[in-house]
């Protein structure tokens, strides 16, 4: 996989420079308030972290600049979760040793569950930016855990609803590639689901190691299977490596996710990204919040921002927003204002919400579609979008799962 660009020095002058030109702010109080970011870094999932990081220390430089929290500057402490066991130490290593207010990030399912349940004997509070498994908000939900990410329900249907119109569903055979960890097991169940309940079926399944590099096996059961749509249940670097050698080997089966992150697509290089996939955000979008966070982004970092870097961000914002309505830290009191279901802008058209069931946030999605090679502007502007999904007119629960689905009673 080709790396993505970290913090260039160049960039990382010109945000110093425009830190410096800001009037300074007098803070209220001399101890700054704390926020602990655990997410992977290194890995399979890395390049994924990398945009989760910059987003936050992105947003905590907007909060100062703003005034802090409660007068109080924000400090963001940063930490790279490795696995779950060193995710849950470092969780709890945040709240014990850090003191910190919250706990935002993650991209790994498990390492969300192992945070989430640190936080929930800690009572500290934990934003879940990336880990989009059922059970985080069914069978594993914690009361002090809320998830600005997508739940997998959520992708499933809302690519669902643009795959059911291009015909790719019913009476269609699938081949699906999962993630062999708990994040594609989740997403692989939710996907045959919703496939049934639309009239078509997985004819054939892989589950695909996360450290594998080399797709060749599995693209040569797919030459010899012939499915109808290939549909790709797969995370991180998984993705960028199937969409370069299946564009390699010249196969031609429609292509499908029912997960994504768009710094993967960037990541395959140009002329390699096809199918349509869901995602949570991407920095097409035109409403004036969007387009002001990309040119920000893109001026510090160099590149826009995807849809990782988007939840980090408003997670971030989210907390600084409630505490300073609410003139209090207290994590409980921050959850409880959550739960009541205050609104938030998080650079979409509608406004968005954590649903007090489970602690999902209801928010619009979208379901993107490679443009031909020849069409694409750079390796960045690569795809045409959908709408936002749910429609103007349904309901934002429209595409969440439902009690049936899952099912999430909060343990004490």
């Amino acid at each position: 996989m080709t790396p993505l660009p970290r913090i260039t020095r160049r960039a990382g002058l010109l945000g110093a420079a425009a830190l410096l030109a800001a009037p300074a702010i007098s803070y209220g109080q001399s101890e700054a308030l704390r926020i602990g970011h655990l997410t992977p870094r290194t890995g399979f999932l890395g390049p994924l972290g990398e945009f989760a990081v910059q987003a936050a220390q992105l947003a905590a430089d907007e909060i100062n600049a703003a005034g802090g929290i409660n007068g109080r500057k924000l400090e963001m402490l940063f930490e790279d979760s490795v696995n779950p066991q060193t995710a849950s130490a470092k969780a709890e290593r945040y709240i014990q040793r850090d003191k910190v207010a919250c706990i935002v990030g993650e991209i790994n399912s498990a390492s969300a569950l192992a945070i989430g349940q640190v936080v929930q004997r800690e009572r500290a509070l934990f934003i879940n930016t990336g880990a989009n498994s059922d059970a985080l908000r069914g069978s594993d939900c914690r009361r002090m855990m809320f998830h600005i990410e997508g739940q997998n329900s959520m992708y499933v249907k809302a690519v669902g609803r643009a795959l059911v119109e291009k015909g790719l569903i019913k009476g269609k055979k699938t081949y699906a590639l999962t993630a062999d960890y708990a994040f594609g097991h989740d997403l692989l169940h939710v996907a045959k689901r919703f496939l049934a309940q639309n009239g078509g079926s997985v004819a054939n399944e892989d589950l695909i190691p996360t450290d594998l590099t080399d797709f060749s096996p599995f693209l040569l059961k797919l030459r010899q299977a012939r499915p109808d749509v290939v549909v790709a249940n797969l995370a991180g670097a998984q993705i960028t490596n199937f969409l370069k050698q299946y564009t390699e080997y010249g196969l031609r089966f429609p292509v499908a996710g029912f997960g994504f992150d768009t710094a993967l697509a960037w990541g395959a290089g140009s002329g390699n990204f096809l199918g349509t996939w869901p995602t949570m955000w991407h920095h097409r979008l035109e409403n004036a919040a969007a387009k002001k966070f990309t040119a920000d982004f893109r001026a510090r970092f160099g590149r826009p921002p995807e849809n990782q870097a988007w939840g980090d961000y408003n997670a971030v914002k989210i907390i600084a927003q409630s505490m300073n309505e609410l003139k209090s830290v207290d994590a409980v009191q921050v959850m409880q204002h959550l739960e009541k279901g205050a609104k938030f802008n998080v650079l979409k058209d509608r406004e968005s919400y954590f649903r007090a069931s489970d602690h999902q946030i209801m928010t619009e999605m979208y379901a993107i579609t490679a443009m031909p090679p020849a069409e694409q502007k750079d390796r960045f502007d690569i795809f045409t979008s959908s709408a936002g999904i749910p429609g103007a007119g349904e309901p934002l629960e429209a595409i969440a799962s439902t009690p049936d689905e899952a099912s999430c009673t909060f343990p004490s």
